[in-house]
């Protein structure tokens, strides 16, 4: 149910106003001539259609919107976007709560929200890109295009300590993206270390210096474990950005931008933020104890608002430094859902998504029923898994409490956006889930 070609092409040269007025003769043309009925469009990343077109009960999706006004009601989410499409068409964007509640600002559709590691799923699609143009392989020892990577160590736990000893063997780019190179976020046995060197946790944004610096200082500390030992969830994708940089010829929001983000149009999505838009970009707030919410300080750290408008801007995280909107992020995973190819743009060969959402790690992975692949998460098991989904699932989340999951089998894709840090005690993913899925009827 993709927009034919023409139309795609049509789409991205028209002046703004020209796209305006034709916009609902695009989508009814399309949409109606399948005997569909069509809802007015409410997300420019992709079209939109009626709940009943695309089989979501309307009524039973107001149990999902009632839901989430209640969670802002009792102050356990201070605000969000949520978005449902089906069959390449959104069926469900909604807005809750307050985009900054101090400034009784409403939240809008098209807030921009800090994604943190679901930035991991582009930067691995930019690796699946590299390969699929012969400039390197997966199996490749990634000290092949990072030279401090030829030789690493690992902190070894001992009574009193720890002693560090030489890897058993190369760190593979394909351990980078499965996060099987024993590389953790700077806490392990030898945090230490880690701390003294200054990397620890997953932001980067107030680093005045280019990732490929902060990177180089990584490869002489002593990592968690022995590459292919285990599941170890850390800096592999923010290695992996800067092995895009070196193969790639660009610096990494470059190349991003020019062979992912314009030719998708998410035009939303950047690492920092145009001063145009920062009226959009959503507040973090935290949970308290008694149950409520706290404004995030202002500036760096991990549970603030971030130098994401005001900051260096030198720092490209591969592993957590996107900002994006919902419907830019389901452009990008309609295109994951499709094969690699939207609107006659083709990223990526069929066969390289159908890689990349394989488990790779198999009993490595301690959650039940599911597996990891190359970015993201892969549902194995529902019985397993215990809640509601298909097998052949995928989808990952992010520090601020977003998440995402596509379902090939239900052709469904979910984008919940939040800003909430620390986010103890909710269930939003899991009311989120049941009430999706309790809404399609076929």
């Amino acid at each position: 149910m993709g927009v034919p070609r023409r139309v795609g092409r049509l789409w991205a040269v028209l002046p703004r106003l020209a796209l305006l007025l034709l916009l609902p003769v695009l989508v009814v043309g399309r949409a109606g001539a399948q005997g569909l009925p069509v809802a007015a469009p409410q997300a420019a990343g992709l079209p939109s259609a009626a709940p009943e077109a695309v089989g979501l009960s309307p009524e039973r999706l107001e149990r999902l919107t009632a839901t989430f006004h209640e969670y802002v009601a009792k102050e356990e989410l201070p605000g969000a976007v949520i978005l449902v499409a089906r069959h390449g068409n959104v069926a469900y964007l909604e807005a809750f709560g307050m985009l900054d509640r101090e400034r009784a600002l409403p939240m809008r559709t098209d807030a921009v929200f800090r994604i943190a590691s679901q930035t991991k799923a582009l930067v691995s699609v930019a690796v699946m890109m590299l390969q699929e143009e012969g400039k390197l392989l997966l199996s490749d020892p990634v000290g092949k295009y990072l030279p401090e990577f030829g030789s690493t160590t690992v902190a070894v736990p001992r009574e009193g300590g720890y002693d560090v000893v030489p890897a058993r063997r190369p760190i593979t780019l394909r351990d980078l993206l499965t996060h099987t190179a024993g590389i953790g976020y700077g806490s392990g046995v030898a945090r230490d270390r880690w701390e003294a060197a200054g990397i620890q946790g997953w932001y980067f944004a107030h680093r005045d210096e280019p990732v490929g610096a902060t990177v180089a200082r990584m490869a002489a500390l002593p990592f968690d474990a022995h590459p292919g030992d285990a599941f170890v969830y850390g800096y592999g994708t923010d290695i992996l950005g800067v092995v895009v940089e070196v193969v790639g010829g660009l610096p990494l929001d470059e190349f991003l931008r020019l062979r992912i983000l314009e030719p998708l149009g998410m035009r939303d999505t950047h690492f920092y933020l145009p001063p145009e838009k920062r009226e959009r970009l959503a507040t973090v707030y935290g949970r308290t104890d008694p149950p409520g919410l706290r404004r995030g300080p202002e500036g760096g750290g991990m549970q603030g608002q971030g130098d994401y408008v005001e900051g260096p801007r030198r720092s490209f995280s591969g592993g957590a430094g996107f900002l994006s909107t919902a419907a830019d992020y389901a452009r990008f995973l309609q295109l994951l859902l499709n094969g690699g190819e939207l609107d006659g743009v083709r990223i990526l060969s069929h066969k390289s998504v159908e890689l990349m959402t394989a488990d790779h790690v198999g009993s490595r992975y301690s959650t039940p029923g599911a597996g990891f692949g190359l970015g993201f998460q892969v549902t194995k098991d529902l019985g397993a898994r215990g809640h509601l989904g298909s097998v052949g699932e995928y989808g990952w989340g992010g520090a601020y409490h977003s998440t995402y999951w596509v379902d090939p089998w239900e052709q469904l894709v979910v984008v919940y956006f939040t800003q909430l840090i620390p986010a103890t005690g909710v269930d939003h993913h899991g009311k989120l889930r049941a009430l999706v899925y309790q809404a399609l009827e076929r």
